[in-house]
């Protein structure tokens, strides 16, 4: 059963169109994340779905019913927007409690939520302490507890995490995965990290100036995205200009030619043709041996090292562009600045997109 529907949602500002006619299914019970830069739409299409915005036109149903322009409060959907709009004057326990009383729960109820609400945002010895006295990244989590305190049918969060500090925050995403799955709750979050999309989601919808680029599961994305733009915001990507012979020959900007998977979708004209490839995907040789059978070896010379202990990260000048490699010491041991390396370039990593369109 598809729980949530939008077609053809659109909304202008003036002549600016911030949501283009976009049709999109959100699967009962899933997470699913709108990702994309700012300005792209994905907040403003957020709050269309919660009823804080009304739509130029097109329609928002939810579970077979058309919400389009039902109020925000009849909704019965929780919310967390980056202005979090706690209530000053209660406690941190009250906030939480605040949508239980609205729907006239027993006060045990109440009590025995808001303490299972407290341990989850780990904030227990807090309960009583009045909301402005927290930091910024416990007000987040205040806010977090309280949209869900009631269980809603849709969750909808607008970076949620954003006030986080990187270790609470790679918590709290798994603390939100796990909650989202036990409960089952339909959850829709707004975010800009490609890694918080891709640690937390079931589906990711990335989004382009109002319009949809990609819909798909977060590895299907990383591994096949349709073009240059979501490739290069999926992740750290080599994305190189290729012309392409039309039989699984590419040539590359310094003339090398590489074998390439044939591909199911390629640009018709060859000056829209990018070559993208992973940096865990390419193979740093360091020995002397020459290409041999393998032609997608390219020989390059190490310009930089990032090493952060379990991983390395290197930049290779071969001729005519760079590429970055991930590895680890294990696997090129003796890595240094200036060496000459043989980069390869597996066949099967190596995929065709689409260019950037022109702005």
């Amino acid at each position: 059963m598809t729980h949530l529907t939008l077609q053809a949602v659109t909304k202008r500002f003036s002549a600016a169109y911030a949501v283009d006619h976009v049709d999109l299914s959100v699967p009962d019970g899933k997470l699913v994340c709108f990702l994309g830069p700012s300005g792209c739409g994905k907040t403003t299409l957020l709050r269309m779905i919660a009823g804080l915005e009304t739509p130029s036109s097109g329609s928002v149903n939810f579970a077979g019913r058309d919400i389009t322009h039902l109020p925000a409060n009849q909704r019965d959907f929780g919310m967390v927007f980056q202005s979090l709009a706690l209530f000053p004057h209660m406690s941190v326990a009250q906030n939480i409690a605040y949508p239980l009383r609205l729907r006239k729960t027993g006060r045990a109820a109440q009590i025995q939520r808001v303490t299972e609400l407290l341990e989850l945002i780990q904030l227990p010895h807090m309960a009583n302490r009045p909301v402005t006295q927290l930091s910024g990244g416990q007000r987040q989590r205040v806010a977090i507890a309280r949209a869900i305190a009631s269980s809603p049918k849709l969750l909808l969060l607008d970076e949620p995490l954003s006030a986080l500090d990187a270790k609470l925050r790679e918590a709290m995403q798994v603390e939100i995965r796990l909650l989202q799955q036990r409960l089952g709750i339909t959850t829709i979050m707004v975010t800009h990290d490609q890694r918080e999309a891709m640690t937390m989601a079931d589906e990711i919808v990335v989004m382009e100036k109002g319009r949809i680029a990609q819909v798909g599961k977060p590895l299907d994305i990383y591994r096949d995205p349709v073009n240059e733009f979501v490739a290069d915001f999926i992740g750290l990507g080599n994305i190189l200009p290729v012309t392409y012979d039309g039989h699984g020959g590419v040539s590359l900007p310094g003339g090398q030619q590489i074998v390439v998977p044939q591909p199911a979708r390629v640009p018709g004209s060859a000056s829209e043709i990018r070559l993208l490839i992973r940096p865990e995907d390419v193979c740093v040789r360091t020995g002397s041996a020459g290409p041999g059978q393998n032609q997608n070896r390219l020989r390059g010379t190490v310009t930089f090292i990032r090493d952060v202990g379990a991983s390395l990260e290197a930049t290779i000048d071969c001729a005519g562009f760079t590429l970055t490699a991930a590895t680890t010491p294990r696997e090129t041991p003796g890595l240094v600045l200036g060496m000459p390396v043989l980069a390869e370039l597996p066949p099967h990593a190596c995929k065709l997109i689409a260019a950037r369109a022109a702005h």
